[in-house]
């Protein structure tokens, strides 16, 4: 994250759609990913007052924390965040706008972490869904980025040259397909722990 927002980072992709779909992939994809496997919320109620753990988890629980952390609400809001920013002038409005840009830049991010944490349930504070459903919202969303990245390689966003947009639609169709592999393999080696000791309980 902090690679992203450097000056010379942001100036390079004001000019670069090729850079600024780095930007986009690590941090709208990859950051959040890291947090979400460091489960942030567990280790922070570990290092807190019983007191204060138990106010927290109470917050978990508010009815708005199940909307948000949905998996079909955070696929709706991170790959439908995406085809708003590049199949709109959002993309051009952005860079036109610093607090545009920035509210954006927010959006990837806490979208990614919304998505990612949903589907790998790994912080215990959440609802967790079941596999086969959290698998089918996995699917959708990775189609959703796939197509998208087609889109922009066909229909690039305004004022993008048509090679950036091939470059930068190529890296964010391969470097998405990196990422979400790592959440597949994730996501299988939870199914796998679980009915493996399912198993074991079950001969016991």
């Amino acid at each position: 994250m902090a690679l992203t927002i450097q000056g010379s980072v942001v100036e390079r992709a004001h000019a670069s759609f090729t850079t600024h779909m780095v930007q986009h992939l690590l941090f709208g994809m990859l950051a959040p990913l890291l947090i979400v496997i460091a489960s942030p919320f567990t280790l922070a109620l570990r290092a807190m007052s019983v007191h204060h753990a138990r106010r927290c988890v109470r917050l978990t629980k508010h009815p708005y924390m199940h909307v948000v952390m949905h998996p079909l609400t955070a696929v709706t809001l991170n790959i439908g965040g995406l085809w708003a920013l590049y199949a709109t002038r959002l993309y051009s409005m952005m860079h036109e706008s610093a607090a545009i840009y920035v509210l954006v830049h927010l959006h990837l991010f806490a979208a990614g972490y919304l998505f990612t944490a949903s589907i790998l349930s790994l912080d215990l504070v959440y609802r967790r869904f079941g596999f086969a459903y959290r698998a089918i919202m996995l699917i959708v969303a990775i189609a959703g980025h796939s197509i998208l990245s087609k889109y922009i390689y066909g229909s690039p966003p305004g004022h993008v040259p048509s090679q950036q947009a091939e470059a930068g639609a190529m890296l964010m169709y391969y470097g998405g397909d990196a990422i979400e592999l790592i959440v597949i393999v994730l996501l299988c080696f939870q199914w796998y722990k679980t009915r493996l000791i399912k198993d074991q309980s079950s001969v016991l």
